[in-house]
């Protein structure tokens, strides 16, 4: 099988679908699937050190108006699209002038569920564009089983799913905490603090509003408790710099930025709780990864997050700060063995998601496509 995979809107720092997007190009070369990687052009070195197996094609614009317009119009009857039996587009677009099948990943479907949370451009532009791979892919992949039920609910929908659940770098993000010492000094972080940490990119569907309005709540009874916020700026950051800039406890909520492979998983490991009270993904990668690392993990029901952690974290009511700061207390008050037992059903529904399953759904898809 010769495939085409468009990875040319995975931005600098990599997250979330991103990350989907790198695991793909690294494994599917050693699937023995024959694999291109349609880059931008100025994006070629990084790619080459991801996955040295795959074959790369430089072909996407560097300005976004102008990547848009080549994948629509030019990207699906290249020489790189002719020559490859599939095209895979892991990001809701896709040719509208295309060579040959293509497979559609659609992450999630809150461009029509809450649109709030997006730019407008975005969610008419995205709109279309699901709308538009719904009917003229070969195949859909959807990352979680909650978002194909949306899927198939908001959309009419003309083909094939195949739900492909994202999965975890298990040796990466482990229990075992001997180096984490080390790290923590390295960066400059103090090890003996007690904090709640989050992970995810600054924008309104996270939840960072609820958290901080928890965090006033539990840093009012105790003391020393810190939070510690990785990631990186999304979009209308206003709301939620100006509500930790004016935040009671500020000195207390420590900024990271984005944080690496490196040190994130220390970051789960000894945090006293991960908090992660998004109000809707795909499927919430950090909530998943926090778990493989033992952490105890805190984030919101009715959501597919609750689906991921399958019973291994602590669920809340969205939007309910005053729920969350209980869930919280709990965990910060937590003995050593219920942390352990917490820790390891945590590790045990984490090895459930593996990126060679996610893989193997990839396969089928492909095969259905061709079929």
């Amino acid at each position: 099988m010769k495939l085409a995979l468009d990875v040319s809107a995975v931005p600098p720092q990599v997250a979330g679908a991103g990350r989907y997007i790198v695991e793909l190009a690294r494994r599917l070369p050693e699937r023995g699937v024959a694999t291109t990687l349609v880059t931008r052009r100025d994006d070629v070195e990084r790619w080459a050190t991801w996955s040295p197996r795959a074959q790369r094609a430089p072909l996407v614009p560097n300005a976004r108006i102008a990547r848009l317009v080549s994948e629509a119009y030019l990207l699906g009857k290249s020489v790189t699209a002719r020559q490859s039996d599939l095209w895979h587009a892991p990001h809701y677009t896709m040719p509208r002038r295309r060579a040959n099948p293509c497979v559609v990943t659609i992450h999630d479907l809150t461009f029509f569920t809450n649109p709030e949370w997006h730019e407008r451009s975005k969610v008419a532009f995205f709109r279309r564009a699901i709308n538009y791979s719904t009917q003229h892919a070969r195949v859909l992949i959807c990352v979680s089983a909650f978002s194909a039920r949306l899927l198939e609910e908001i959309v009419p929908v003309h083909v094939p799913i195949v739900v492909a659940p994202l999965g975890v770098e298990l040796d990466t993000f482990q229990t075992d905490s001997s180096g984490d010492d080390a790290l923590f000094e390295s960066h400059a972080l103090p090890r003996t603090v007690p904090y709640i940490f989050f992970v995810g990119t600054v924008e309104p569907r996270k939840g960072l509003d609820v958290l901080l309005g928890a965090f006033s709540e539990v840093a009012k009874e105790i003391d020393d408790v810190e939070l510690w916020l990785a990631g990186q700026a999304g979009w209308s950051t206003g709301p939620i710099e100006t509500q930790i800039a004016t935040h009671p406890y500020a000195t207390r909520i420590r900024r990271l930025g984005f944080v690496d492979d490196a040190l994130l998983p220390a970051l789960y490991r000894q945090a006293r709780a991960v908090a992660y009270p998004s109000r809707g993904e795909g499927f919430g990668l950090p909530v998943l990864e926090a778990m493989a690392c033992g952490a105890m993990v805190v984030t919101t029901a009715g959501t597919v997050m609750a689906e991921v952690a399958g019973g291994a974290a602590a669920l809340v009511p969205v939007g309910d700060a005053g729920a969350l700061a209980q869930s919280l207390r709990d965990a910060l008050g937590s003995t050593d063995d219920e942390r352990a037992a917490r820790a390891m059903r945590a590790r045990v529904r984490a090895e459930i998601f593996t990126w060679d399953a996610c893989l193997d759904q990839h396969l089928v898809a492909y095969e259905q496509a061709l079929s």
